[in-house]
């Protein structure tokens, strides 16, 4: 494969195991009704919820490009969850960046937070699916443009007090600073850029850094120099 990124050609075994594609399912056909009445349905337009749900096509139908285009989505946007609420849980201090203080806030049910620990693991089964099945190079795009249906959807549909997505300002609050038009442009352009390029290349150079550990450079063959023919002594010239 060239410079060591796996192609979008899949063997005609799963290579995802069974129990983990049953689990997997069983624990999103468990969340979807609780969600639905605790947060509604719009909630599911998180772009981390519809990792949640796309990866459940993607391991049974062995999905690269789907895969793909989920990684570079929430990978490290949810890495930066997981460590925002763990910090918040081991300090006993709450959630610093705002990303998961509903996560500490006890009006929220509580079997609600339980279930939204499913952050905590979601970009780690993301980026092994990508090992497993293969990164597809298109997801840059396709997600770019992905995304963008899904935020002006959540322009159009949710309320902004909601925020979902951070459509309507970059904290939990609507901002005011500028036309919100203008905010939602300048945020469809931020998440390509700052989110999901880096993430593109960051699983290049993992792909490519694995490949070259298994398969590194044989060494050139050793040649020997040739020595010259050697050559015919001088014929005699009688006379």
């Amino acid at each position: 494969m060239p410079r060591g990124v796996k192609s979008a050609v899949r063997d005609h075994t799963n290579p995802i195991p069974l129990w983990f594609r049953i689990g997997y399912t069983a624990f999103v056909i468990l969340l979807i009704p609780f969600y639905t009445v605790g947060h509604g349905l719009e909630n599911f337009l998180w772009f981390s919820n519809v990792a949640l749900l796309t990866t459940v096509p993607t391991i049974w139908l062995r999905l690269p490009l789907l895969a793909s285009m989920q990684f570079l989505s929430v990978g490290v946007l949810e890495m930066l969850w997981s460590v925002d609420f763990l910090f918040g849980l081991l300090t006993a201090s709450g959630s610093v960046t705002g990303l998961t203080a509903y996560m500490f806030n006890p009006a929220l049910e509580l079997h609600l937070r339980l279930l939204s620990l499913y952050h905590l693991f979601i970009p780690w089964i993301l980026l092994w699916l990508v090992w497993k099945l293969g990164y597809d190079k298109r997801a840059l795009w396709a997600q770019t443009l992905f995304a963008w249906t899904i935020l002006a959807a959540c322009f159009l549909i949710t309320d902004p007090d909601d925020n979902i997505n951070r459509v309507f300002g970059p904290t939990t609050e609507p901002q005011d600073a500028i036309p919100p038009w203008l905010y939602l442009l300048l945020l469809m352009l931020a998440y390509p850029a700052a989110v999901y390029w880096p993430s593109h290349r960051l699983i290049l150079w993992i792909l490519r850094s694995h490949t070259r550990r298994r398969n590194p450079p044989r060494p050139p063959p050793v040649t020997h120099p040739t020595e010259p023919p050697a050559e015919k002594p001088a014929e005699k010239h009688t006379e």
